[in-house]
Order: C-alpha cells, then sequence, then structure tokens
C-alpha cells in the first residue's frame, strides 16, 4: 500500500511517485485521488497534461468512472517547470507522451522540494516501454503500478492489447480501440497478428 512521504528535513527534499500500468486499470483514478487529498490538505497543486491528450475537456483531467479535476495543457515539459517550481504538489498525466525532457523536469522540481505524481502507461501497444516511462520510474521513489482484468481469463492484466490495426506509436482511444489483457493472451494475439502479416 502506498503511503505519503511525511519526513521533514532541515532543507526540505521533494520526491517522485509514479502510476503505471495499462489502460483501464486505474491510473488516472489514483492520481486524482492523491491530488485531491493534497488540495483539501490545502497544499498549493499545480496539475498537466500533454497536449495532444484531446479525449476530453481541454482543461479537465478525466478518468474513464468519470471523476475529474482541472489542469493546464501544455505542448513541453519545460512549461511545467517554468509554471509549478513554486507549487508544493504537482500532478502530471499521460506522461507517456512527452519526451525525454519530461524526466529532468520532474527530478529538478523534487530536488528543490516538490512532491511530483506521475501518471502514465508503462509499455506501449507491442508490450515494450513507452517513451520517459522507464527511466521516470527507475528515478522515483515510489511505484505503483496498477492492473486491470484481462478481458479474455478474468486474470490480471497488464498489456494494452490495440485492436485496431495502426502501427502509430500515439493512437489514443477507448474500448473500442484498446482491450487490457493478461501476458499469455497478449502474445497469444500478437503471434497471431505477425503470422497474418507474413501471408
Amino acid at each position: 500500500m502506498f503511503l505519503e512521504n511525511t519526513l521533514k528535513y532541515g532543507k526540505q527534499f521533494g520526491w517522485i511517485e509514479v502510476v503505471c500500468g495499462s489502460m483501464f486499470s486505474g491510473k488516472t483514478e489514483e492520481l486524482i485521488r492523491r491530488l485531491k487529498r493534497a488540495e483539501f490538505a490545502k497544499l498549493k497543486v499545480a496539475i498537466f497534461k500533454p497536449i495532444v491528450d484531446t479525449r476530453h475537456k481541454k482543461s479537465k483531467i478525466v478518468s474513464h468512472n468519470k471523476n475529474k479535476i482541472k489542469c493546464r495543457v501544455v505542448s513541453s515539459a519545460s512549461e511545467i517547470y517554468a509554471i509549478a517550481k513554486k507549487c508544493d504538489v504537482v500532478g502530471i498525466d499521460e506522461a507517456q507522451f512527452f519526451d525525454d525532457e519530461i524526466i529532468e523536469v520532474c527530478n529538478a522540481l523534487a530536488n528543490s522540494g516538490v512532491r511530483v505524481i506521475i501518471a502514465g502507461l508503462d509499455m506501449d501497444y507491442a508490450g515494450k516501454p513507452f517513451g520517459p516511462m522507464a527511466s521516470l520510474m527507475a528515478t522515483a521513489e515510489y511505484v505503483t503500478k496498477v492492473h486491470a482484468i484481462c478481458s479474455k481469463t478474468g486474470g490480471l492484466a497488464q498489456y494494452s492489447y490495440r485492436k485496431a490495426k495502426n502501427d502509430e506509436l500515439i493512437m489514443l482511444g477507448q474500448e473500442e480501440e484498446y482491450e487490457p489483457v493478461c501476458r499469455a493472451t497478449f502474445f497469444k494475439r500478437m503471434n497471431r497478428r505477425a503470422k497474418k502479416n507474413k501471408k
């Protein structure tokens, strides 16, 4: 179970928390929960999402359960640092869509005393580490990996199987385009798809 860091030092350092997993695993739900707790505690909170995430209202992060929280849309990680360096807590959703600059920004914020909470897909549709997420997980003090339920076996799902035939790395979607699946289901389907493509 995740517990917020409550230690106080002479010189306050922050820390990084990463919430990761597949599509439909509750990443954004958990991000919103932690940020609302910080807001309730009257901390200064800044929340961001990348400009490429156009699925919901521009000024809100919305979970699949329809929980929402206000945010700012940014086109680069450097914008986050400029706005958030005087905050207590920074939340970032869909972190996989940023480039590697997000790693430097998150570490700079944490080093200046900010608690940084990041949510994002840990793997892309092909089952490979997605963008900067692996490096963010490596440098974070806390990593929470959440799971969906496999639609085929009912087991824990950690893969986001793309149903649509599209090889673009970034493809926004919902239930029509993606399905959470377990390891066995993912690799069976990917092998089947690879055999079809060879024909």
